[in-house]
């Protein structure tokens, strides 16, 4: 179950459709995110995902469809829905020159919150900047600045968070970090919608919207993804599997084999087609160390969901409640 699911949505995306020119980035895509949920959108580059962020965040406005955010539609009531949204994007634009301090002052103040000290001194100490608040912006880490873009973005306090990709080229302790920072925010009753590159990532989200060329894919918990998989995946430790994955691919399909570290994940329909594929690889010289039936990750369900767009067949976008 995901958080307040007995209460109004915190955002309702319904058939909407977004196009620049002739390409169209959004194909009516209808979703609804809960209150204290945090909400993931899935997808590679061109999947749609930053142009449905700025869609909720009423920086665009929608070809077609409605999208709520608290009640309000973003686009036309942007006053009352810029109080409820807190919006980072790829390129959060921190003042080099100002201090942290003085950032998180400058955002307060457009924002007009005016007794904001007691809400800064609070926001640095959940993002363990405050021993740095007189530091130059310039002279932060990429993990740094992404907590300073957070604590800039929620001086105001909103309901809603909008993330787009907030720990791309954040190292990995950085964005561990980030994400225990999240949790203490949704813990707090915080909304979160984001995009992220990162499937890892995801997999923490309480339900996911898997998105290809616009299109809504599927839409559930992690683990309900992982586990509706139609097809069966076959792990392989293998000898050389950089090098193993040709062979491997010329018999499953170029889309059915992926690879991860020193291992193969084989798709296939049944368990007994990945019989080729290991013949094909002994006969190729290659070692098989291991061959067993894994649950798939959400990278896995990813590709596979890509896959049968592509070959036409029926997908599952069936949304759950929200």
């Amino acid at each position: 179950m995901t958080p307040s699911e007995d209460r109004s949505p915190a955002v309702d995306v319904s058939g909407v459709r977004r196009s620049f020119g002739a390409v169209t980035a959004v194909h009516d895509l209808t979703f609804r995110v809960a209150t204290g949920e945090m909400f993931g959108l899935i997808g590679p580059d061109g999947a749609g995902k930053t142009t449905t962020l700025r869609l909720i965040c009423g920086l665009l406005a929608p070809d077609a469809g409605r999208i709520l955010v608290q009640g309000a539609d973003p686009f036309r009531d942007r006053r009352r829905a810029s109080s409820s949204i807190g919006y980072v994007s790829q390129r959060f634009s921190l003042y080099g020159d100002l201090s942290i301090d003085e950032n998180i002052e400058f955002f307060g103040r457009i924002r007009g919150v005016r007794d904001f000290d007691a809400r800064r001194t609070r926001l640095l100490r959940l993002t363990g900047l405050e021993p740095f608040r007189t530091r130059l912006a310039d002279r932060l880490s990429g993990g740094m600045k992404q907590k300073l873009a957070l604590a800039c973005t929620l001086v105001h306090e909103p309901p809603v968070l909008v993330l787009d990709e907030p720990t791309t080229g954040v190292d990995p302790a950085s964005r561990r970090e980030f994400w225990k920072l999240l949790a203490e925010f949704l813990a707090g009753g915080l909304t979160i919608v984001m995009a992220t590159p990162y499937l890892d990532e995801a997999e923490r989200c309480h339900r996911v919207a898997l998105l290809g060329e616009g299109r809504l894919l599927a839409l559930d918990e992690p683990a309900r993804l992982q586990a509706a998989a139609h097809d069966v995946m076959i792990e392989i430790v293998v000898d050389a599997a950089r090098r193993a994955l040709d062979v491997a691919r010329r018999v499953a399909g170029a889309d059915r084999v992926q690879l991860f570290g020193d291992r193969l994940h084989v798709r296939v329909r049944v368990e007994s087609e990945i019989e080729p594929v290991i013949r094909a690889l002994g006969d190729a010289g290659f070692a098989v160390r291991q061959s067993r039936r894994i649950v798939p990750s959400l990278e896995d369900v990813f590709i596979e969901r890509v896959a049968r767009q592509r070959e036409g067949a029926p997908g599952d976008s069936t949304e759950r409640s929200a």
